[in-house]
């Protein structure tokens, strides 16, 4: 039980951090989202549903697929996060090349003649050549597969139990 217990948890909060996080580079250091770093958060908003749905049902039978389709939805935002990435290092072409994002009220002319254009091309940030959609995919992908494990582990563990 201690593994489900543990997979829950991890399924709940590694979107709340990364999203968090996201969301502190944005209003905190201006790291503006393009268009595919928004992909990357819906996933994340889902997962954080479904997980905390997992952690108010913990006791019935909704609680192990609540934990998988998490799981799947983490899985699903570092694997766009790690064709972000790809298009970030000029590995492949990208869907988009931009975005603006538009600060709300007042005059609609000078929000889009004011708002920042920002590039899916170009990584507004990188620590040790990895940029945060290269983070996205590591965090995402080791976290589902982590979670994945510690679902099998807790299966592993009721059915010989």
């Amino acid at each position: 039980m201690a593994a489900f217990r543990s997979a829950t948890w991890l399924a709940f909060l590694l979107p709340v951090s990364l999203l968090g996080g996201a969301l502190i580079g944005q209003y905190g250091f201006g790291l503006y989202p393009c268009e595919m770093c928004m992909w990357q958060r819906w996933p994340h908003l889902v997962a954080i549903i479904l997980a905390f749905a997992a952690l108010l049902f913990r006791t019935t039978r909704w609680a192990m697929p609540l934990v998988v389709a998490a799981a799947l939805a983490i899985l699903v935002s570092g694997l766009i996060g790690g064709f972000h990435a790809g298009v970030e290092y000029d590995w492949w072409e990208g869907l988009t090349s931009c975005a603006t994002n538009m600060p709300a009220g007042g005059d609609m002319l000078d929000s889009i003649m004011n708002a920042p254009l920002v590039r899916c091309d170009v990584a507004p940030w990188s620590l040790f050549g990895i940029s945060l959609a290269g983070f996205n995919f590591l965090f995402s992908v080791g976290g589902a597969i982590l979670i994945a494990i510690l679902l099998a582990k807790s299966r592993r563990s009721a059915v010989s139990g």
